[in-house]
């Protein structure tokens, strides 16, 4: 670090229309991307799951009188796939206006699941640095840990990625509105970061 300049890092971040991937989107735009990164949107899509309602929530702006008014509920269903990925950018936008922002698309195939697409994404990307969100734990996972085996049934795939990733990996968990955030590392397991 030659002149107190900083090398820039690509960073990744798991999208889906969920909670938990928005708020790991909130904790790296707050404590984890600086100046000169370049975010890296991945949407990992499981052809035949079932098509999360939640979407919504990133698609348009909160206030009807900016966007242009109503649109239809058939446009809406069919833009709803895509349509947070669109949303998280325009947050990105607006918290960090000169960050660049790439976005990378794959579906599972046959005998794939979701966290070895995430992994090899990763490595193909060259990441620096991977974020994704996870869900609240059960009291059972966080007393007993959570299940290790060869498969990932039972297992969380948050902790999967953390624990199979080639770079360095959060698994976050938003901890209500001004709560903070839960982290997981390799090395830190529950860490608390106040907000």
């Amino acid at each position: 670090m030659e002149g107190g300049s900083v090398e820039a890092r690509k960073v990744m971040v798991v999208a889906d229309p969920s909670r938990e991937s928005s708020g790991a989107l909130q904790y790296a735009l707050a404590h984890a991307i600086q100046d000169g990164d370049t975010l890296v949107l991945l949407h990992v899509e499981n052809p035949g799951a079932w098509k999360n309602p939640f979407g919504a929530l990133f698609k348009y702006p909160a206030s009807p009188g900016r966007g242009g008014g109503q649109i239809s509920s058939a446009a809406a269903e069919g833009e709803r796939d895509v349509d947070f990925i669109d949303g998280m950018k325009r947050v990105c936008s607006a918290a960090k206006p000169k960050l660049k922002v790439e976005v990378e698309k794959a579906e599972t195939a046959e005998g794939r699941d979701k966290a070895s697409m995430i992994l090899a994404h990763s490595e193909a990307c060259k990441i620096d640095l991977l974020i994704i969100g996870q869900r609240r734990t059960t009291l059972s996972n966080s007393l007993l840990g959570p299940r290790r085996g060869l498969s990932l049934r039972g297992f969380d795939t948050a902790d999967y990625v953390v624990e199979n990733s080639q770079c360095k990996c959060v698994a976050v968990q938003k901890k209500g509105q001004n709560g903070g955030y839960l982290l997981n590392s390799k090395l830190h397991k529950n860490f608390w970061l106040l907000a």
